[in-house]
């Protein structure tokens, strides 16, 4: 065997081998709180579990291939054969368990099935960076595949899952708290973007207050997400009974009103941190010139130093964007909704597959809002 041209693959390939012969693909159980029994891969339909060796094989045979064009095609389609062979070697073999167990069977996806979903994924990511594909390819690329998937749900291949029978039980909760979820973060977001403004100026133009800004950032950054939003609690009470107008509002100690000002406290620290970042680095020699040429205080702001600093301004969101998303589940413990309902009502009732129904969209919201941000400032970089 020849020298290894792609360590990232092969690491991988060995890690899928590895899980399909050793780790648990499937777990069972007659009920939900009944200890459940691992299934190994081998138990799932014969063609598919050819199609997965072999796919793996491949891409292990891949690593040692000089890395070409041709390479990354084949890389591609090995990876994306793997990635739903994997959903259809779960959504084949729920049914055939399910039909000779009781009613209230739970049927879970083990450590296997998420290694061989992760083995896949990050192939492809390691070949769109190996390829040096533009974000419009993978943004496309990513949604075939999701709308491959949707398809391949919508036809009831996962139906039989413990986890499509949580999700469609909570249906109507789901799309309430994915949207309060949604509100929480954006509204977080906006709120610690006009507050930020402030808090730069001050940066920026006064050196004897920067040192002092920064540091009472950084503290609230320490300070856990729960202590927080239980230091809010008590104040917050006092203040909506002290004011009617604001408990008419909805602000009380708990709901949307702590989460929303903890969740902006977290994030005005990287926000003011890369705004004056982006505006420090505007080069003096830039503004003389456009003063030069003209421009007062007002259109050297809008038209030079704003479009040079964007850059910086969109990674502040996108840090603050994607941490709120985080942090916006644990705010489910003091009542303010959002998708960490469904974590913490999995965690008291010992039920996994409850918590995925929160887990998985936070990390796909997050997924989302970092590529969204990574076009935004692609964009923003180019029309410098």
């Amino acid at each position: 065997m020849g020298r290894v041209q792609n360590r990232v693959l092969l690491s991988l390939s060995l890690i899928g081998l590895l899980a399909v012969s050793f780790s648990g693909y499937i777990d069972t159980a007659p009920y939900r709180l009944a200890n459940s029994t691992a299934l190994p891969f081998w138990h799932v339909p014969p063609v598919v579990l050819v199609v997965v060796i072999g796919s793996l094989l491949g891409l292990l045979a891949l690593a040692f291939r000089p890395q070409d064009q041709l390479c990354f095609i084949l890389i591609a389609a090995l990876a994306v054969i793997l990635f739903f062979a994997n959903f259809f070697a779960a959504g084949l073999l729920a049914p055939q368990l399910s039909l000779h167990g009781p009613k209230a069977m739970r049927i879970s996806l083990d450590a296997g099935f998420w290694t061989l979903l992760f083995v896949p994924s990050l192939a492809l990511l390691n070949l769109a960076q190996r390829a040096r594909s533009s974000l419009a390819v993978r943004g496309l690329f990513a949604a075939a595949m999701a709308v491959a998937l949707s398809i391949l749900a919508r036809l009831g291949l996962f139906n039989e899952l413990s986890l499509t029978k949580e999700l469609l039980a909570h249906s109507s909760e789901f799309s309430t708290e994915l949207v309060r979820h949604i509100l929480l973060c954006f509204a977080a977001m906006i709120i610690s973007l006009g507050a930020s403004i402030p808090l730069t100026a001050l940066v920026l133009n006064c050196a004897s207050l920067r040192g002092k800004i920064f540091a009472a950032l950084g503290i609230l950054q320490t300070i856990p997400s729960i202590a927080l939003f239980g230091l809010l609690i008590a104040p917050l009470t006092a203040l909506s009974a002290a004011v009617p107008f604001l408990a008419s509002l909805g602000v009380s100690g708990t709901g949307p009103a702590p989460a929303i000002i903890a969740l902006t406290l977290y994030s005005l620290l990287p926000l003011v941190r890369n705004i004056s970042t982006g505006f420090s680095e505007v080069a003096i020699e830039v503004k003389e010139a456009a003063l030069g040429i003209g421009y007062g205080g007002r259109s050297l702001f809008f038209n030079v130093e704003l479009p040079l600093a964007l850059p910086a301004v969109l990674s502040g969101l996108r840090v603050v964007l994607i941490q709120a998303i985080g942090l916006a589940a644990v705010a489910a413990l003091i009542g303010a909704g959002g998708l960490g309902v469904f974590i913490f009502q999995g965690i008291g009732q010992y039920a996994l597959d409850l918590v995925l129904v929160g887990a998985i969209p936070v990390i796909l919201l997050a997924l989302v809002a970092d590529f969204g941000f990574a076009i935004l400032i692609g964009i923003a970089q180019k029309s410098l």
